[in-house]
């Protein structure tokens, strides 16, 4: 096994193609004393580990599904795959779908690792391995049990009672990379992570370091345009027309179509960590929010190449099909620009659209409930999730309501979490029965608000934090802090696209501590 890393790695190659995939191809091999580990959370059609040793110049690996353990009494499956080149060992990032294992990637722990056997590839090939792992999670005696041979071997990972023993430790609770810091709802949301396959390979990889704002040049070049013209940001060009349609009226200033390409552009790092890899459904104004608009979903037919879309394939006939993915400042220009106002993406991700990663609770004031009703529901909400141990953050809608988002592990379906949600709501609602009605109408709730749990369902939708709503002055959806509930200048349409842009500035997004945040639901 360790005597020919480059007939191992031949498999590997064949099954990838390196003009496409950000990964490395192999070659170099480590020091001969050099015993290096890395574990890589891996979602890829399925959620798994990706345990490689490094052992005679590649990194021996097994797929692990339910992730290394310190429980000594949990046996984890453990998969024998290829082996994988040496610099696959820091690889953290997207591989493109259609390659084989697309998906993304992040280094979940790394060390050294140090065989009890004289002789570990012999070790190997003879069906048990024990060894000590030193890394930044995982570390103590190991044992890597054959149970079965076939086209891929079948092993059982083990972890022995020692001192580095912990009782019911589970992988699914340590999300984060030890590279980053960051999950892998974050890495697949960074665009440096991003490897578009059908593009040449020289603009293959985009925005490096991070979603980009506009830069003053390209801002500078949008206000220069008459009505309608050609505009270049972020590396794409887009055909710009009625730029100074009235979108919005005010008292003051009105807001036109290229203040609306402004705004979306402008907030768009901050908003696309939330819209990047889920399908999106629009509220579209082509003549402005005095005008009836409507629903969208279908990508039009004259949609630009690069737009980055989702296909449906259990649309039935006459459902929408073909999904815009919003992934980019460029994909939130022409969107802008195609009179799609309002931004509502899907609680689950276009890899695995039967598991939602958020929980959401939607305070839809009736025609009686004032704003500091809902503002006291909204305290419920904070006082239920610090009960049961979990993260949310409320934001204004932008019209009278108060949302709660609660970041989720994508492991129950949406049957599962809309009745977690529904049990939560209905509790609330028992501490304060005069203010809540369950009536489905609005002409049967008495002028009372209904906690809406029944967005928790697939292709169902709340607005998009930071997404503008189709009201006079531009008013946007805000994510809050839980402080700034008690601010008496509070209002759920406080905020607009003449500000927003500054209060990101100067506060940042509340919503980030959520981003990539994997918590499991009590009971679930």
């Amino acid at each position: 096994m360790a005597g020919a890393p480059a007939r191992k790695l031949r498999r590997y190659q064949e099954m990838r193609d390196f003009g496409r995939t950000a990964e490395p191809a192999g070659g170099a091999a480590a020091g001969p004393d050099r015993h290096r580990f890395v574990v890589q959370r891996h979602r890829a059609r399925r959620l798994h580990y990706d345990f490689r040793l490094e052992l005679g110049g590649v990194l021996v690996s097994w797929a692990v599904p339910k992730g290394p353990t310190l429980d000594p009494k949990a046996r984890r499956l453990a998969v024998h795959v290829e082996d994988h080149p040496i610099e696959y060992a820091g690889f953290e990032g997207v591989i493109p779908r259609g390659e084989y294992g697309g998906g993304d990637v992040i280094v979940w722990d790394r060390g050294v690792w140090r065989p009890v056997e004289a002789d570990p590839a012999r070790a190997i090939e003879a069906g048990t391995l024990h060894f000590d792992l030193d890394g930044e999670k995982l570390a103590g005696r190991f044992v890597l049990v054959r149970t079965s041979r076939g086209e891929k071997d079948q092993w059982f990972l083990l972890h022995k009672q020692d001192e580095h023993a912990r009782a019911g430790w589970d992988a699914e609770d340590h999300p984060r990379s030890v590279k980053s810091g960051r999950t892998n709802d974050e890495v697949a949301a960074a665009p440096d992570a991003l490897w578009h396959g059908d593009r040449p390979a020289a603009e293959a990889e985009e925005a490096v370091g991070g979603w980009q704002a506009p830069t003053e040049d390209e801002l500078a070049a949008l206000d220069a345009l008459g009505a309608k013209g050609r505009w270049s940001v972020g590396g794409r060009e887009l055909a710009l027309t009625n730029l100074d349609k009235v979108l919005f009226p005010a008292d003051g200033e009105p807001v036109t179509k290229r203040d609306l390409i402004r705004y979306y552009v402008t907030a768009g790092p901050a908003m696309l960590p939330y819209l990047a890899g889920r399908p999106l459904t629009t509220h579209r104004f082509p003549q402005g929010v005095t005008e009836p608009g409507f629903w969208q979903k279908e990508v039009p037919r004259h949609a630009p190449d690069w737009l980055t879309t989702w296909r449906n394939e259990r649309a039935r006939p006459g459902e929408s099909r073909r999904y815009v993915v919003a992934d980019s400042v460029a994909t939130l220009a022409w969107l802008a620009n195609y009179g799609a106002l309002e931004l509502h993406a899907w609680t689950s991700r276009a890899a695995d659209v039967d598991h939602p990663t958020w929980v959401l609770f939607d305070i839809d004031p009736g025609p009686e409930t004032t704003f500091e009703q809902v503002l006291e529901l909204a305290r419920l909400h904070r006082t239920a999730l610090e009960h049961f141990g979990l993260t949310g953050r409320p934001k204004v809608t932008g019209q009278r309501g108060i949302q709660v988002w609660v970041p989720i592990a994508p492991h129950c379906t949406f049957e599962q979490t809309r009745a977690w949600a529904e049990t939560v709501s209905r509790t609330i609602g028992r501490v304060l029965p005069d203010l809540v009605s369950w009536a489905w109408t609005k002409d049967k709730r008495r002028g009372r608000a209904r906690l809406d749990y029944t967005q928790n369902v697939l292709n169902k939708t709340l607005v998009a934090p930071y997404s503008v709503r189709p009201r006079p002055g531009a008013p946007v959806s805000v994510p809050l802090e839980w402080d700034e509930l008690d601010d008496p200048g509070l209002t759920p349409d406080r905020w607009t696209v003449r500000d927003v842009p500054d209060r990101l500035a100067g506060r940042g997004d509340p919503f980030a501590v959520l981003l990539g945040l994997e918590q499991k639901l009590p009971g679930l």
